[in-house]
């Protein structure tokens, strides 16, 4: 990491999951030294420095860290375990330009689809559509509940424990940045029923993509693409930000709106214990027999059916 930025040396909690899709079905606790790569460092092809690790910590964990730089990291590391958890793209978009250009670079296929779910949207909400936005902390204060009305709903919660936060400490937060002008959000109501939410902090002149959900009975209009399109639309108009950063992960949304991408991976650093080398060991024999069975899944034309049955669908 440059020297701009330190990253805190003490261990964190860290549970290693074993996951079938969204699904977990056993984890092991570790205390990791967590060093997450912000959009600028992955871009910047300067490899992180880690930290010095303390005697009660397991290791580190690296995320969206270039896979052009794993080598190097892994090397410098010395005697430490190395196990990739994902490889996936950090997406990105650049808002170089204005809305118009960027809706024209799309495909021609992702133009006219996003027009056609636009338009049944806007049929069903009376012929607009009915997109609420806010920023300042008593907007929030009316964003927050409703948001999280609708992350109760989503897999995204239900499974994966990822939604819409709702404890002191993250509405203390999102305050802050209201009254830093560093956040923005939204919410897409469908025929007068709050649909979608969409929560994005801002760190510098980058816009984060945080948290995101829309209400499964929803699903059929993607609500989703619609609700960001009209994000994108109003982020490009203030004209004040470099990037949009779609954070880890993959995601067909994310690569339909990206103008860009770095090839990443999630990686584990452990002591060489007995206890780390064991776990390890089953979590790789884990995620290859999982691999193995998504290839089968595949090739027998049930991938459908198995990603319903992965989100209790």
């Amino acid at each position: 990491m440059n020297a701009v930025r330190e990253i805190a040396a003490a261990p964190r909690p860290v549970r290693l999951k074993f996951e079938i899709g969204a699904r977990t079905l056993l984890s092991v606790p570790r205390a990791l030294v967590r060093v997450p790569l912000t959009l600028a460092e992955a871009r910047s092809g300067i490899a992180p420095v880690l930290p010095p690790i303390q005697d009660d910590a397991d290791g580190y964990l690296v995320t969206s860290l270039p896979e052009a730089q794993m080598a190097a990291l892994i090397a410098g590391s010395g005697t430490m375990l190395p196990f990739v958890r994902q490889h996936y793209t950090r997406y990105f978009l650049d808002f170089a330009g204005d809305y118009d250009g960027w809706f024209a670079s799309l495909s021609s296929n992702a133009r006219q689809g996003l027009r056609r779910k636009a338009k049944k949207i806007a049929t069903a909400s009376g012929g607009a559509i009915d997109v609420r936005r806010f920023r300042t902390t008593a907007e929030l204060e009316v964003f927050h509940p409703v948001a999280r009305a609708i992350s109760a709903t989503t897999y995204q919660e239900r499974l994966l424990g990822s939604g819409l936060p709702e404890g002191t400490d993250f509405l203390r937060t999102m305050g802050t940045l209201a009254a830093a002008d560093e956040v923005r959000a939204w919410l897409l109501y469908i025929a007068g029923e709050p649909a979608a939410y969409l929560y994005c902090p801002i760190h510098g002149d980058t816009v984060i993509y945080a948290y995101v959900g829309h209400d499964p009975k929803f699903n059929d209009w993607s609500p989703g693409a619609v609700l960001q399109l009209e994000a994108m639309q109003d982020l490009f108009g203030e004209n004040r930000f470099t990037a949009f950063d779609f954070t880890e992960g993959e995601g067909q949304h994310k690569r339909q709106f990206a103008t860009g991408g770095v090839e990443c991976v999630d990686l584990l650093l452990l002591r060489p214990t007995v206890a780390n080398r064991a776990t390890m060991a089953a979590l790789g024999g884990f995620n290859g027999a999982v691999a193995l069975a998504k290839r089968v899944v595949n090739k027998a034309g049930l991938a459908g059916m198995a990603k319903k049955l992965r989100r209790g669908a």
